[in-house]
């Protein structure tokens, strides 16, 4: 998981390049059934009551994507955070919580955007054709983004965060093992006096039994 504001932007800046090309596509081939023939032969899509080019829808739906992703790590960090704890709980279940928490953030957001940038204003406008497009995207969306996100972009983006960054991953590597070697929980300081004390103990009565034996052996 990014630790720092640099690392995080790269991060967003990454998985929103590769999330928006895949849904600009699920999006048009797969909910609007546009076909690739026609997207190879025209490299054109409807938005805002007119045919734009590919890039720019593409340009235009990454912008809205990066900046709601921007604003949304903190509030999806704080989401997890309220379930699991960093300190305490494993990595891998504290970055599950935050995919988690993204993903109920940004799919609603991005699928009431779509609603609004795909609709077809020369037919007229109507508040519940929008919320009702609105609903249907979500249907589509939330499953495709959970699991793209979880099995395939999020895997994808920690080798690539690992090989950019790679120095300053081994050096909080480095560091964990550092504070790992030098500091213990409070339980096992506590097990371990258990045990120191406990060894005390069994060598005073070890060398106890041993002057009983003596002085039982002086006696006969």
């Amino acid at each position: 998981m990014s630790r720092n504001t640099l690392q995080r932007f790269v991060y967003s800046l990454i998985t929103v390049l590769i999330t928006v090309a895949a849904f600009v596509f699920y999006n048009s081939y797969v909910i609007e059934w546009v076909t690739l023939a026609d997207i190879s032969a025209n490299w054109w899509l409807f938005m805002f009551w007119r045919f734009l080019p590919v890039r720019e829808v593409y340009l235009i739906e990454w912008v809205c994507a990066l900046t709601l992703a921007i604003l949304y790590w903190p509030v999806a960090f704080r989401l997890a955070r309220g379930v699991f704890d960093p300190n305490k709980n494993h990595p891998m279940l504290f970055e599950s919580a935050i995919i988690c928490s993204t993903v109920c953030l940004m799919c609603p957001s991005m699928s009431l955007l779509a609603a609004i940038f795909y609709y077809p204003y020369a037919d007229g406008f109507s508040i519940l054709q929008v919320l009702a497009k609105w609903f249907k995207l979500m249907c589509y969306n939330l499953p495709f983004a959970y699991f793209s996100q979880m099995f395939f972009v999020q895997p994808f983006m920690r080798r690539i965060i690992n090989v950019i960054f790679r120095q300053n991953v081994e050096d909080r590597k480095n560091l964990h093992k550092e504070e790992k070697w030098n500091t213990r929980p409070q339980d096992e300081i506590d097990a371990i006096a258990d045990v120191l004390k406990r060894m005390d103990e069994l060598e005073k009565e070890l060398a106890h039994e041993k002057q009983l034996r003596k002085a039982f052996g002086g006696n006969n």
